[in-house]
């Protein structure tokens, strides 16, 4: 999700188990509807034979129980529990890079291993979210193709982090465990972020689009928040191409003592180092100066710290123990983006002042956003989703005394074209882990 400087005024937004197909015998064709019902019982006698005949009574040998066994791949759409892919519980690591200079020692410091140690479920509900958003996004980036709806494509990534997480949030407070860390937004062409449709909403992403697909998974409110880019014409491919070097180089540069301001230097330096051909016109690729990175804290998708994109003399040192979203935006527009359009993101605000509420409406809807969302961003398909109706009026009430913050669209001049790419990195004692890296990206 984009997150943009204070001095701009605009926000950051910043199933079922399908389990394992049963291994167990059909029922016998004897007329049993219980099927084998010896495996489970001691030698059962055969019908004493024939009289006249002598032979020896027989006894049935016991058949040994087969064994369900686990589900060991993603399913085709993902809907097995990421927690019977990996039974043990331990979840894989993202990219863990060694810090360099000054800060080499920590690699092998017994003393940052033992903090690494007292942090062990957390880095593990975090492998946990990111290996969620690896297996959905990658299911994504082979499926999404012109044609389909903008709805349909959210509800696709949607119904999958839940299933995988297993929670689907329909309970009160059970989304709050673990799922969605903020919609999944779906921003073509000059719209840059903060876009998810709403009910009734009608888009079908076309050939010649450029679609930003930015989602977020939790886990005990620990967000991994990625995104990336998707085109289908190649003459897009010096955009992406531009956006993903600058975000990879916002990676590579962050660490224990950077300074944020140095960092968007970095970024800048090599996403302007790119050009795009566009019918017959060559635009340069501009990184978007009012929207930046950010530190992500516990249900709270944009903490106190931002990462610019541009230089900027932003001193703040990034340190131990931060969690920073590095996502970078190029366009061929004017490199600035201006609020437009209905709105579809909101979150509570954790530092609200408590008002009092004259309409009902307000009043019940806050109660429903705090017992499901807490402090999570939503949209308004989620409030539908959970069966709310006729909320907009209570909504923009709790909008308008400051409890809940919108988040409109964000746009570039019409006729541009933007692109995204993000990646989470946790600043651990040791080491620098890139969270959510993948093979894809």
């Amino acid at each position: 999700m984009a997150a943009q400087p204070p001095t701009e005024d605009l926000s950051k937004l910043t199933v079922q188990d399908a389990g394992a197909t049963s291994d167990a015998p059909a029922a016998v064709a004897n007329g049993d509807a219980k099927g084998d019902s010896d495996e489970d019982e001691d030698d059962v006698e055969e019908a004493a034979p024939a009289a006249g005949t002598g032979a020896a009574k027989k006894k049935k040998k016991k058949k040994p129980k087969k064994k369900k066994k686990g589900p060991t791949q993603q399913s085709d759409p993902p809907r097995v529990l990421i927690s019977q892919l990996f039974p043990d519980k331990k979840y894989p690591k993202g990219e863990e890079v060694e810090y360099v200079n000054e800060n080499r020692y920590r690699t092998t410091s017994e003393e940052k291993r033992h903090l690494d140690n007292l942090k062990s479920e957390w880095l593990n509900d975090y492998r946990q979210a990111a290996e969620v958003h690896r297996q959905v996004r990658q299911w994504a980036q082979k499926t999404i193709k012109p044609g389909q709806t903008l709805t349909e494509i959210a509800n696709g990534i949607e119904d999958s982090v839940r299933a995988l997480v297993g929670h689907q949030g329909l309970e009160e407070g059970d989304a709050l465990i673990a799922g969605m860390g903020f919609p999944t937004g779906l921003s073509i062409n000059h719209c840059a972020a903060h876009y998810t449709p709403n009910a009734g909403n009608k888009i079908v992403l076309q050939e010649d689009d450029v679609l930003k697909v930015d989602f977020g998974v939790h886990v005990n409110g620990n967000i991994v928040d990625s995104a990336f880019t998707m085109a289908w014409n190649p003459r897009y491919d010096p955009l992406l191409q531009a956006v993903k070097e600058a975000t990879n180089a916002g990676v590579r540069e962050a660490g224990i003592d950077a300074r944020v301001g140095e960092i968007g230097g970095v970024i800048q330096e090599v996403m302007e180092s790119y050009e795009v051909e566009i019918n017959g016109t060559t635009y340069p690729v501009k990184s978007i100066r009012n929207l930046n990175g950010h530190t992500i804290l516990p249900y709270s998708i944009h903490g106190t710290k931002s990462v610019p994109i541009v230089k900027s003399n932003d001193q703040t040192k990034m340190e131990e123990g931060d969690v920073f979203a590095i996502e970078t935006f190029g366009t061929t527009g004017s490199g600035e983006v201006r609020e437009d359009g209905e709105v579809s993101h909101y979150a509570k605000r954790g530092d609200a002042e408590k008002v009092p509420l004259r309409l009902s409406s307000a009043k019940s809807l806050l109660n429903v956003i705090t017992k499901n969302f807490g402090t999570l961003p939503f949209c308004r398909r989620y409030l539908d989703r959970i069966g709310q109706e006729k909320y907009l009026l209570g909504l923009n009430n709790l909008v308008a005394n400051g409890i809940v913050e919108a988040y409109p669209p964000l746009v570039d001049k019409k006729g541009s074209y933007t692109a995204q790419f993000e990646h989470t990195i946790l600043i651990r004692p040791t080491v620098k882990e890139v969270i959510s890296r993948g093979d894809d990206y």
